[in-house]
């Protein structure tokens, strides 16, 4: 039962997090010039600063967020791979993957449409995670669930996803800003 797990089980998370990326690379722009606006008349409660903050990051931005995440997923998956999935990195980097899988999905609703990255959830993303922890557990490389480690592996995702685009919006910083869709701009 003691067993190392494979690459696929390690890489595997570095590939299914790609899938779901290139998924929300190719479709972010148009989803914020087209269904931001929408979604601020749909929720007119929500701060404009978050409105603004969603309608300033452009495909330039976005891209190197994604690198830098993906800098870090790999990481992950390099960890677990030489400790053969035991890396506490790993599995928390496993575990908010597949919870941020349910995010999209929740988000999805929310909105009533389309949003970034809900096609590969629950065709890449969960079933991914499922998989991977069974495997995980087979090999008795995952310890019994608990509910912190769920909290700590979406905790890290979130801020994995702040450092990201932190780290982006720094490296892409420029003089003028884009305008935020479904606001009137004054020169």
């Amino acid at each position: 039962m003691d067993q190392r797990v494979g690459p696929a089980v390690t890489f595997g998370l570095l590939a299914a997090w790609a899938l779901n990326d290139i998924e929300e690379l190719a479709t972010m722009d148009r989803f914020t010039r087209e269904r931001l606006p929408v979604l601020r008349a749909r929720f007119p409660r929500v701060p404009e600063r978050i409105w603004g903050s969603m309608a300033e990051v452009d495909g330039r931005r976005f891209a190197v967020a994604v690198g830098v995440m993906g800098a870090i997923v790999a990481a992950a998956a390099a960890d677990g791979h030489r400790t053969g999935g035991r890396s506490p990195f790993y599995r928390a980097t496993l575990d908010g993957f597949g919870l941020h899988g349910l995010v999209h999905l929740a988000q999805a609703a929310a909105s009533r449409g389309y949003t970034p990255g809900v096609l590969t959830s629950p065709t890449v993303v969960v079933p991914f995670t499922l998989w991977a922890r069974t495997r995980l557990r087979r090999a008795g490389a995952l310890p019994p669930p608990r509910a912190r480690d769920a909290a700590y592996g979406l905790a890290l995702a979130g801020a994995a996803a702040v450092v990201s685009h932190t780290v982006a919006r720094r490296l892409t910083a420029r003089t003028g800003r884009r305008p935020v869709p479904g606001r009137s701009h004054r020169p």
